[in-house]
């Protein structure tokens, strides 16, 4: 049987080396990244078999980044979550996000809550955007939730308490911009996951490319721990 590309995560690396080269701001770059979460998500919606995008946006680790980067990182998420509604809309696209959203200010809770909200009930592409996320962060968080409860630890409740869990394990894990490392991204969900590193900065990464990575992907035989 063909491998099944049902559900896709990447991590967005490069934006800043994008504009670096370019010899523009940083920010630049993660403008230009903006955009290419557009035509991916796009792409995605229109696959006849990939269900579900994950998309590593805001991790733990970032709010180490310098404050002036950071608040343009939000004003900059506020901006395209306002902007790409109607994306969303005539795609069919739901909304979701992983992570820890309690950091973020009101006005930007609000609009992701509407986000989600507006696109509930649509079933083409679910883009689970992960923000203010980190694996190992969401396993200690949901082993704690059983911890309180009384609730025994074991691979199956640990699963089940994970956010990330409702949207299935990852076929393709893509990483842009040439760095073979994950990142504390989805590292339980990943545990079988084909893997793919790409020297592509994230702002100049097509839909032609990952149509060929999900090419190479049925190409690969996966044995989940099997002969």
């Amino acid at each position: 049987m063909s491998n099944l590309a049902r559900h896709v995560a990447i991590i967005m690396d490069g934006n800043g080396r994008w504009a670096q080269e370019r010899g523009l701001k940083r920010v630049k770059g993660h403008e230009r990244g903006a955009e290419t979460v557009r035509s991916i998500t796009t792409f995605a919606s229109n696959h006849p078999e990939v269900e579900v995008l994950t998309l590593y946006a805001f991790s733990t680790e970032n709010w180490k980044r310098p404050k002036m980067e950071v608040d343009f990182l939000m004003r900059l998420l506020n901006r395209y979550l306002k902007n790409e509604t109607e994306t969303y809309i005539r795609h069919q696209i739901r909304f979701e996000t992983i992570g820890d959203l309690s950091r973020f200010s009101p006005a930007l809770q609000k609009q992701i809550a509407s986000m989600k909200e507006r696109t509930r009930d649509f079933k083409r592409l679910t883009q689970v955007l992960a923000l203010n996320y980190g694996s190992q962060d969401e396993i200690s968080r949901a082993a704690a939730r059983l911890c309180n409860e009384g609730r025994e630890i074991c691979v199956r409740t640990l699963e089940e308490e994970l956010e990330s869990a409702k949207f299935g394990p990852v076929d393709i894990l893509i990483r842009t911009g040439g760095d073979q490392r994950l990142s504390n991204f989805l590292l339980w969900q990943s545990a079988y996951a084909e893997l793919f590193f790409t020297h592509t900065l994230w702002p100049d990464f097509t839909p032609e490319e990952l149509e060929s990575i999900i090419g190479e992907f049925k190409r690969r035989t996966r044995r989940f721990g099997g002969i």
